[in-house]
Formats: C-alpha cells, sequence, structure tokens
C-alpha cells in the first residue's frame, strides 16, 4: 500500500491526519493493514479490545497514528492537546500535572496522591497510576485513542471522564527499521530508532530507544544559566513469542529517564488583595529593596534562588499472554510499575529567601493484574475482566523557611509584638528564618473490579449495548509532618500563648501534624449505549452512564481545629456520583471523502473532589474537599475532507459549558483573601484592610482549567517529485489549535483568567514511500506569547507567578523506514 494513501485514507475518524492502525495488541500488523485496503477511509481501532473500525464505535474517540505525531511534533500529551480540543493538560511540573477530558479527570491545581484520575492513561493496556507518566515522550507509538466520557465497564481501572489508550508498535517477523533525527533551535535534539524482526521461527523482538534534549527557554539572573530545559531519555524492548497460530506471549520492559533543569516561574503581575497595604508584595519588595528579574514576563527572565531540579524516573516490566480459548479470545495482562521523583523547587516564585527549600521525593510501586475474556458471534460482542491493582507510594520531603518568610508571611502586629523596637519598618525580624518542616507520607491502595460490557446486534442496524462494573476500594494513609524552629523546639499548632507569641506566629505558618486516613467501599455502576445505522457509513447513538470516582483521602495536610488537632473529617472524601448523557452522530460521505462526527454531552457530578487552600503555609500544596455538584455539558465536532491522495484537510471543534452547579463552602478568590475573618462586613474586591470572608459561595462559576471554546484545523498537500533520483512526493502541512480564556484558580478570580491564544505550525518536505522522510518545520511560527497556567503565591501578598509556553522553535528532521 502507498504510503500517502495509508497516510490520507486515514483522516477519515477524527479529521485529524493518522498512520495506519497498528492492532497489535488484537492481531499482527500485516492484518491492520489488510483492514485498511479494503476499507478505505477506515481507522482500525481497539477502543473495545477488539479490531474495528473507528467509525463503528458508538464513542466519542479521537485516532491519532504514528504518522501524525511524528509529523506535528506531539511527542507528549502536552503536545497532543492541541490536536485533541476537548483534552487539557496542566503542568507545573511531572509530578504536578493533570491530564483532563471535558473539563473532568482531576482536581486543578497541585496533585493529591490520595486520590485516583479521572482520565485512565493506558499503555498496552498496562494502567499508569500517576499523572507524572503523561509528561515522557511517546515511545514507538503506533496509535494514540482519546476516549471521551466513561470507560469504566470497558478497562481495568474505572475512569469517569475517559481514557489515553497508547498502543506501541509490535514486534514483527518481518524485519524492519526506522528512525528519525531532529535539530533545532535553543539546541533541540531529537533521536528516535526502533528495529524489529525474528529471532527464530516463532519468536520476535523489537527494541526502541528515544532520546530529546533541549536548552532552556528562560534565563535565571540568580544562577546565570538557562532553565526550562529538556533532557528525555526511553527505551523499550519487546519480545513476542508465538507457540502457534492462537497463542501470542509479549514480554515487555520500558525505562524512561527526566533530568531537566525545570520547573521555572517567572513573575506575571500583582493583584491587590485585603491584606493591609504594608504588607502586600509592591510595599514589601520595595521594604527588602527587591525588584523583579522583569515585569514583562515574556522576556522570559526570571530570578529563583532555589535550586531547580526535576528528576523523574519511570519503568516497568509486562507479561501479556492471548490465546484463542473455546470460541473466544482470553487476555492476561501482568504488570509491574515503579515511579521516581526527585524534585526541588522554588515556591515562593521570587529571588528572595521566603521558603529556601520546597522538595517533596516520591517513590512509588504498582502492581496490576488484568483477565479478559472476549467473545464475538453474529449477534454478540462480549467483554469480561478481572482487575486487580495495588499502589504503594512513599514521599519523603523538606519545607524550610528563610529569612525574607517572616515579612512576607506574617501581619504587621505580630512583628510588632515581637520585634524589640516594635516597630515593623525599622526591625529587621528573624521569627521564621530556619522554620522546617519534613515530611513522611505513605500510602497504600488497593482495588478490584468485575467488569463487563455486552454488544447485541438486535437487527443489522440496532444495538444495544450495556455495561456494568463492580468495585471495590481501600486506601490507607499516613500524614506526618515534624515541624521544628531553628532552635531545635518542635511546633504544633498549640504553641505559644497566642498568635502574637514568637512561637504561636511560627506555628501560624507551619506546624507539626500527624494523623492516618482509611478509605474503602464497594461501588456499582453500569452504562447503557443504544446504536443505530441510519445508513451506509451512517450512525447514531446514545449513551447513558451511571459511574463514580472512588473516594479519596488527603495527603497534603488539613486544618486543625481550635485545639490544634487535625479535623479527622477532612481527611477523607466522599466519592463522586457521575451521571452522565450522550448523542452522537458519525458518518461518511462521498464514497468515504468526508467525514462528519457530531456528539453533544452533559455530565453532573455530585460530590465533586475540588482542591481548597486557606492560603496558610502549612497546607501551601492544599487539601481535598468534596464541591456539592458540577455540571460539564456541551457539543464536539470533528470534520475532513480528502478529495483525493493530493490534499486532504480538518477541522476539530468544542463548546464546553462547565461549571460549579453548588459549592457554597468554597476558597475565595485572592482579591476576598488577606483581611479579617472575624467581624465587619465584607468589603469590596482587592480593598486593603477590609473583611474577608472565611469561604466564598462559588455557584454557578466556570470550572477551572476548561476553556470555552477549543478548536484544531490543518491540512496537507503533495504533489509528485523526485530528488537523488528516487520517486516521491514534496508536501506542504499546516496544523493549528485555539483555546479560549479560562481560569487558572481553584475559585475564578479577576487576576488569573488566562487569555485565549493560538498557535500555528508548519511543516514542508519530500518523502518516499518507506523511505526518507525529509523536512522543516516551525511550530509556534507566529511567536504566540501564551500562559500555560497561572499560579498565586501564598501569604496573600497579591504576587502571581506564570508558567509560560514555548516561543518560536524551528528545525529539520530526517526519517527513515525499510
Amino acid at each position: 500500500m502507498k504510503l500517502r494513501q495509508i497516510f490520507l485514507a486515514s483522516v477519515a475518524s477524527t479529521g485529524l491526519f493518522a498512520s495506519p492502525a497498528y492492532a497489535a495488541n488484537d492481531a499482527p500488523a500485516e492484518a491492520a493493514d489488510q483492514v485498511q485496503a479494503e476499507a478505505p477511509g477506515d481507522i482500525v481501532v481497539t477502543a473495545r479490545h477488539r479490531s474495528e473500525s473507528a467509525q463503528s464505535v458508538p464513542l466519542a474517540i479521537s485516532v491519532l497514528g504514528g504518522l501524525t505525531l511524528e509529523r506535528t511534533g506531539a511527542f507528549n500529551v502536552n503536545r497532543l492537546q492541541q490536536l485533541a480540543p476537548t483534552l487539557q493538560f496542566y503542568s507545573s511540573n511531572p509530578r504536578n500535572s493533570a491530564a483532563n477530558l471535558r473539563g473532568l479527570g482531576a482536581p486543578f491545581g497541585l496533585t493529591n496522591d490520595g486520590i485516583e484520575q479521572g482520565v485512565g492513561i493506558y499503555v498496552d493496556d498496562v494502567y499508569f497510576s500517576r499523572a507524572a507518566a503523561s509528561t515522557f515522550d511517546f515511545l514507538d507509538a503506533g496509535q494514540i485513542e482519546v476516549l471521551r466520557g466513561p470507560q469504566g465497564t470497558l478497562y481495568g481501572k474505572n475512569t469517569t471522564a475517559g481514557a489515553i489508550n497508547i498502543t506501541s508498535r509490535a514486534p514483527t517477523f518481518n524485519f524492519e527499521s526506522r528512525g528519525e533525527v531532529s535539530v533545532g533551535n535553543y539546541g533541540y535534539r531529537q533521536l528516535k530508532l526502533a528495529v524489529s524482526g525474528p529471532l527464530s521461527e516463532n519468536v520476535a523482538a523489537r527494541i526502541a530507544v528515544s532520546s530529546t534534549g533541549r536548552n532552556g527557554t528562560i534565563y535565571n539572573t540568580t544562577s546565570k544559566s538557562w532553565v526550562q530545559s529538556q533532557d528525555n531519555l526511553g527505551l523499550r524492548g519487546q519480545i513476542l513469542w508465538r507457540p502457534s497460530a492462537t497463542v501470542d506471549v509479549t514480554l515487555a520492559a520500558d525505562y524512561n529517564e527526566q533530568n531537566p533543569s525545570c520547573c521555572a516561574t517567572v513573575y506575571y503581575g500583582y493583584g491587590s488583595t485585603q491584606r493591609a497595604a504594608p504588607r502586600q508584595f509592591p510595599q514589601l519588595a520595595a521594604l527588602l529593596n527587591y525588584t523583579p528579574a522583569s515585569t514583562n514576563p515574556y522576556a522570559r527572565v526570571t530570578d529563583l534562588d532555589s535550586e531547580l531540579r526535576a528528576t523523574n524516573r519511570i519503568g516497568g516490566a509486562s507479561l501479556k499472554v492471548k490465546a484463542q480459548v473455546g470460541p473466544g479470545i482470553f487476555t492476561s495482562i501482568t504488570a509491574w510499575r515503579f515511579w521516581d521523583w526527585n524534585p526541588s523547587n522554588d515556591r515562593d516564585y521570587t529571588g528572595l529567601p521566603i521558603t529556601t527549600l520546597s522538595q517533596n521525593p516520591t517513590k512509588q510501586e504498582q502492581y496490576t493484574q488484568e483477565f479478559r475474556y472476549s467473545l464475538s458471534t453474529s449477534k454478540f460482542d462480549w467483554n469480561i475482566g478481572l482487575f486487580a491493582f495495588n499502589q504503594a507510594v512513599h514521599t519523603t520531603g523538606t519545607q524550610q523557611q528563610g529569612s525574607a518568610a517572616s515579612r512576607f508571611l506574617l501581619s504587621s502586629t505580630q512583628i510588632n509584638a515581637i520585634c524589640p523596637t516594635g516597630s515593623s519598618a525599622t526591625c529587621v525580624p528573624d521569627i521564621l528564618n530556619g522554620l522546617t518542616a519534613k515530611n513522611d507520607i505513605r500510602l497504600n491502595n488497593t482495588s478490584l473490579a468485575a467488569f463487563s460490557q455486552l454488544s447485541w446486534k438486535v437487527t443489522d442496524r440496532f444495538t444495544i449495548q450495556p455495561g456494568v462494573r463492580l468495585n471495590y476500594d481501600q486506601k490507607k494513609g499516613w500524614y506526618n509532618s515534624v515541624v521544628n524552629n531553628s532552635a531545635g523546639t518542635q511546633i504544633f499548632p498549640s504553641s505559644g500563648t497566642g498568635a502574637n507569641s514568637l512561637l504561636g506566629a511560627q506555628a501560624g505558618v507551619l506546624s507539626s501534624q500527624q494523623f492516618p486516613a482509611r478509605y474503602s467501599a464497594w461501588n456499582f455502576s453500569y452504562d447503557l449505549t443504544l446504536s443505530y445505522a441510519l445508513a451506509r457509513d451512517v450512525r447514531a447513538y446514545a449513551t447513558y452512564a451511571k459511574t463514580f470516582k472512588s473516594g479519596g483521602v488527603n495527603l497534603n495536610g488539613v486544618p486543625s481545629d481550635a485545639n490544634g488537632q487535625p479535623i479527622l473529617a477532612a481527611a477523607t472524601v466522599k466519592p463522586e456520583t457521575v451521571n452522565h448523557f450522550e448523542l452522537g452522530f458519525k458518518s461518511q460521505w462521498l464514497d468515504r471523502k468526508v467525514t462528519v462526527n457530531l456528539a453533544a454531552f452533559r455530565t453532573t457530578i455530585d460530590n465533586f473532589q475540588a482542591q481548597v487552600t486557606n492560603g496558610a503555609l502549612g497546607v501551601l500544596r492544599g487539601y481535598l474537599a468534596n464541591a456539592e455538584q458540577v455540571r460539564t455539558q456541551g457539543l464536539e465536532g470533528d470534520f475532513s475532507v480528502r478529495p483525493s491522495d493530493r490534499f486532504s484537510a480538518y477541522v476539530n471543534a468544542a463548546l464546553t459549558d462547565a461549571k460549579y452547579t453548588k459549592f457554597t463552602t468554597a476558597p475565595c478568590p485572592p482579591e476576598l483573601s488577606g483581611g479579617t475573618t472575624t467581624t465587619g462586613t465584607p468589603g469590596a474586591a482587592g480593598v486593603p484592610g477590609a473583611f474577608s470572608p472565611a469561604s466564598c459561595d462559588i455557584s454557578g462559576q466556570r470550572l477551572p482549567g476548561v476553556s470555552k471554546y477549543a478548536l484544531s484545523w490543518g491540512g496537507e498537500y503533495n504533489v509528485p517529485a523526485k530528488l537523488f533520483g528516487k520517486d516521491g512526493e514534496v508536501y506542504v502541512g499546516y496544523d493549528a489549535s485555539y483555546r479560549s480564556s479560562w481560569s487558572s484558580n481553584a475559585s475564578a478570580s479577576i487576576y488569573t483568567w488566562v487569555k485565549g491564544y493560538s498557535l500555528h505550525n508548519f511543516r514542508a518536505g519530500w518523502r518516499q514511500d518507506r523511505g526518507l522522510d525529509i523536512y522543516g518545520w516551525v511550530r509556534n511560527a507566529t511567536g504566540t506569547n501564551y500562559v500555560e497556567m497561572l499560579t498565586v503565591a501564598s501569604g496573600n501578598t497579591g504576587l502571581i507567578a506564570a508558567n509560560l509556553g514555548d516561543p518560536r522553535t524551528y528545525g529539520a528532521t530526517v526519517k527513515f523506514e525499510f
């Protein structure tokens, strides 16, 4: 099959360019090519654990093949969101990352290990429990399927918002090799290499390596170095043993490492809070003779004075057995994975010694076992599965305050009461300097499930698809933070005789806390999908799902009561209850040259797990609480056209209306924080010295991190041409994305709305069928200045920091395949 025929035919499913689907988990790769050859315009997917056309699956799904990922530069989930509009990815560092679909998945903000992810990431049917995996490069990926909506009756781990299903290229019994070398500005270099072939008549192997490096894009005036670099290495090996025509056994192992100078923020701005004016950032900075390295965030200059480190290692091994047993297919997937995270951050976002140490290294191990049995007849397709998961997490870390901490984190009253001069303007307080918290946090997480989905073909046109899931979850957590001041005295919430005493002031910032957290529950969920073929290549479907997301435990500290004891009621959060409705329409027209897919959805979640922070440094990373209800609804459309082998184009669009239906005890935005919470009448936002409510009713506000409008569009044109005397084609391609403004704070703030932006990427080159591909590329060609996340600094000083998106990058790539 010609390369361009494969490449252009696969546009049909979602409007995204894609390579032939490698159905390696269900059949040899050659079988996938045969399906494509018989039905041009189809993409073969394995979303339902069987090979089938994406257009026949009654599910909102975006499919991206290996060629798409390589040519568009979408080598990780962050880049992937530029091609799939309903996917949102946020990351202040690898641990604090989240992938959301349709505005749902994980609470916006810093990650808490005690909760589940609403968007599951699967690589070759193995569940990756931590979102840090999404920051690594895709390694020898043959196809990625982004499934939207609950997937709990089809996948081992329950996922309420969707799943990212990554399929690696499989070992082959014919020798093949493929490689890629890219270079670009900022010292960008990327190498990918994969080799596959037979070891014997019934054993084949495949090995792949990927290395990505780039110099930093932000200059740190303190360390006099460029930070925000990339340094990724990935290795993956597979051995396929085929003892008979009905049995495949695949042993796979992988190792990935990141060691960049990351993750830097820049000064973004200041927004007035209700703290007294001398205690807000402008006057505090002037008092300490401090000026940010730049007040223009897009100058890409910072002055962070703490070490930046983001050493991230992840890997594991799996054994997959697939065999014909009776009339069906039995599959067993046994896997072990590890994750080691060794960070160092600058959590005050300045060049001042406020928080001098912020580092919480984490080690994790997980074991999973999944059994599935699949049966297909002329009337039924049936999947039944059992799943077991165990995860152990151990986090140890340190947080230490520096010499400038007292100015930023204490009130004038506290400083006046302690300073010998009694004057907060002339005294240099040393109250918090050296105050140190050492953490020991543990989690053991066990999940067991039985799940099943049945597709009953009532007629040639009408199919009923019910699904059920029974789930048991148990989480055992332990939080232990020991805080000592510079004199070695342990600090407790009840330390000191009042807020104005030395120990009392220290206890108000950091204090020791220990508590266990336990959660366990059984849950039953179900879904029902009805689909009807209105005509050849035209299908409509309707889905209802009643599902849940497991309850969680707080592992970042909880508030204390009046006696200084942890409020144990806050140590656990209730499970989310999800009601999901969806209507979909999938169609292909003009001999499958035009594809139009539409979906409308409405999802309500009771007891939504939200991120909460009270502004105190002692719970800087926030804790979890349940919002009464959230609702997300919207429309999605995928359109593609392929009038000939020479030209194709696509447009994907999403309208998402996601809001808190009811959240009456939410944290207040920064403009309403910092004042007294004991007496008075609530004042105007941002008026220093006004009354600040202890909590705010944000019912009706938009969920954080969600753009109302998101689009991606692009196309490619090619003409025959010879190079080096070889037949091939010259091509030009264009891909773009847009997302409208979104809130970057748990409670919408006038200071933290991220402006909408569009990104434009171009490529042009020459390629052969299964040979050379040489092209140049420009990403973010217009040099758009954009923000990936805004963060409000602790202490209610009004300081706002930003994580910046990539600047304009350009380079060239040479690929080969034979």
